[in-house]
């Protein structure tokens, strides 16, 4: 069967696939130079996932995620565990600040999903808020559906999808 009817759906694919994969590379060998670059260089933060002031540990021991159920904003139990540790986590390392994109699935049109990932990022920020850390270390933005980790036509991909990251950097400014 001749599949060139996907050349140009794989090519982009394959691009962003490799551009990806090399500056994943370049960050793991200390930027683009080999210099030392983000809040390792600062010393914040900079032993890995078992320091506890680290973005490592942030987002492997904390949870830098939370899920959403089919069309909803709400924060439910489990979200809100995992929204008090970075809630605590915040507190204890207030030389972070933090975005919070909100996503949503491939299901709906795309100015409705990104309304709704707009609200799901706005649901974090306001539990971070109530937990007491700074409105002014936070910062929302949403991607509705243009981002997804899974891409399948199924419940098990839609559900991953759903979701509000929480993503930290160093300094005052967010």
């Amino acid at each position: 069967m001749n599949y060139s009817f996907l050349r140009p759906i794989l090519r982009p694919a394959r691009m962003a696939l490799l551009i990806g994969t090399l500056a994943l590379a370049a960050c793991s060998q200390g930027g683009l130079n080999g210099d030392d670059v983000g809040a390792g260089a600062s010393g914040i933060g900079s032993g890995g996932a078992g320091d506890p002031t680290s973005p490592a540990y942030f987002n492997s021991v904390v949870g830098d995620r939370v899920l959403f159920a089919v069309d909803q904003s709400t924060i439910s139990s489990s979200a809100q565990v995992v929204l008090a540790g970075q809630a605590q986590w915040l507190l204890a390392n207030p030389e972070f600040t933090a975005l919070i994109e909100g996503h949503a699935d491939e299901q709906g049109t795309r100015e409705y999903n990104l309304a709704l990932g707009a609200r799901r990022a706005a649901s974090v920020r306001e539990y971070l808020v109530s937990q007491g850390v700074p409105d002014s270390r936070l910062r929302t933005i949403s991607y509705g559906k243009e981002r997804p980790l899974q891409i399948c036509s199924n419940e098990a991909c839609y559900s991953q999808n759903r979701r509000s990251v929480t993503v930290i950097s160093a300094g005052a400014g967010v």
